[in-house]
C-alpha cells in the first residue's frame, strides 16, 4: 500500500501554517516544511519560519538544516523529503509538507531523476575550462537562451549546476527543463494536495501586511548580519526579501523602493504559484477568508478524514 501523504499548497499569508498544525493534531501528524528558504539558519524573519513555540509540540522538519552559504537544490529537497516521509510514515505518524514552490512540490511527490545519465566528461571539463577563462555569466548566458526555465531556478554562483544543464544539453540535445518534464509518472505515494487560495484584493493587501510586519520585526537587521557577514552573494540571498535588502545596502534602491520592491516581487511570486499548480497538478482548492477560516478548515479536516480512513 502507497504511504499517505498531505500537501498544503498556496501563497504567502493564505494560512498554510495553521493549517498543518490543525491536520497534524487531528490526525497525529508530523510537518515537512516545503519551503526550500526555510532550510537556512539565520534566515527566519524573511523566510517567514513557524516559532519554537508556535509549533504546539508537533516536529517539523527541514527548518534551519543548512548554513546560509550552502547550496540547495530541487534534488537535495527531493531526496531530504522522501527520505523523512519514509521515517515519519514508520513511526505511524501521517507526514504533512507545508507550502513550497510548484517545482518542488512535484520533485518531492513524485520520482524524477536529476541525474538522467552518465555525465560526459570531456564536455564537462571543456565547459569548466570556459568557466574559468571568461566566467560564469557567459555560461549563465548561454543556459538563459537555451532554457529560460532551467535558467530562472539556478543561481549564477551554482556553477556545478549551471554546467550540468549546459552538458545535458550538449550530449543529448535534450534541456534539464524538458527532460524533467518527460518524467512525470505515477506517484510512489497515495497523495492529497490542498490548496488555499484567497481573493486577489484581499490577498495582495495581506501579502503587503505581511511585509510590514516583516519589517518591523527587524528583517532589514537580519539582511544585514548577513551582507555584513559576506553572504551577499550566495544562493541563499537570492529569495525574495533578502535579493531586494542586498540592493538597498549597494545603495541601487532607497528602503522605501526596496520594500516595494518586496512587496511587488511577493505578489507576482504568488501569481505563478496558482497557474503552476493550477496547470500541472491535481489540487483540491479551497477559498479562505479571514472570517470564515475556521469553518473552512473544519471543512478540510472532514474531507481529510474519508482520504484517510484507511490510513
Amino acid at each position: 500500500m502507497k504511504k499517505k501523504v498531505i500537501a498544503i499548497v498556496g501563497p504567502t499569508a493564505v494560512g498554510k501554517t495553521r493549517l498543518s498544525i490543525e491536520i497534524a493534531k487531528r490526525f497525529n501528524g508530523e510537518i515537512i516544511s516545503g519551503d526550500s528558504m526555510q532550510v537556512y539558519q539565520k534566515m527566519d524573519i524573511g523566510t517567514a519560519k513557524i516559532k519554537p513555540e508556535e509549533r504546539e509540540g508537533i516536529p517539523h522538519y527541514m527548518i534551519d538544516t543548512h548554513a546560509p552559504d550552502a547550496s540547495f537544490s530541487v534534488a537535495d529537497f527531493q531526496q531530504h523529503v522522501q527520505t523523512l516521509i519514509d521515517y515519519i510514515t514508520a513511526k505511524g505518524k501521517l507526514p504533512i509538507i507545508a507550502g513550497g514552490s510548484g517545482l518542488y512540490i512535484q520533485a518531492a511527490l513524485f520520482q524524477y531523476n536529476f541525474s538522467p545519465q552518465k555525465r560526459n566528461e570531456e564536455v564537462t571539463n571543456r565547459l569548466e575550462q570556459e568557466l574559468e577563462d571568461k566566467g560564469i555569466d557567459t555560461l549563465y548566458e548561454r543556459l538563459n537562451k537555451i532554457d529560460p526555465q532551467q535558467a530562472e531556478k539556478i543561481h549564477p554562483n551554482n556553477h556545478r549546476r549551471v554546467i550540468r544543464a549546459l552538458e545535458l544539453y550538449e550530449t543529448t540535445g535534450t534541456t534539464m527543463s524538458s527532460h524533467m518534464e518527460e518524467q512525470r509518472s505515477e506517484s510512489p505515494y497515495d497523495f492529497k494536495l490542498i490548496g488555499l487560495e484567497m481573493e486577489r484584493p484581499l490577498l495582495y493587501e495581506r501579502i503587503n501586511q505581511r511585509v510590514d510586519m516583516m519589517m518591523n520585526q527587524g528583517l532589514v537587521h537580519e539582511v544585514k548580519s548577513l551582507y555584513d557577514g559576506g553572504l551577499a552573494s550566495c544562493q541563499s540571498m537570492q529569495g525574495i526579501g533578502y535579493k531586494e535588502l542586498v540592493a538597498y545596502f549597494n545603495q541601487e534602491y532607497s528602503l522605501v523602493e526596496a520594500i516595494d520592491l518586496i512587496k511587488r516581487n511577493s505578489r507576482r511570486y504568488a501569481k505563478r504559484q496558482y497557474t503552476w499548480f493550477k496547470n500541472k497538478m491535481d489540487v483540491d482548492w479551497y477559498q479562505v477568508e479571514p472570517e470564515s477560516i475556521d469553518e473552512k478548515f473544519r471543512m478540510i479536516l472532514e474531507d481529510l478524514a474519508g482520504f484517510l480512513k484507511d490510513k
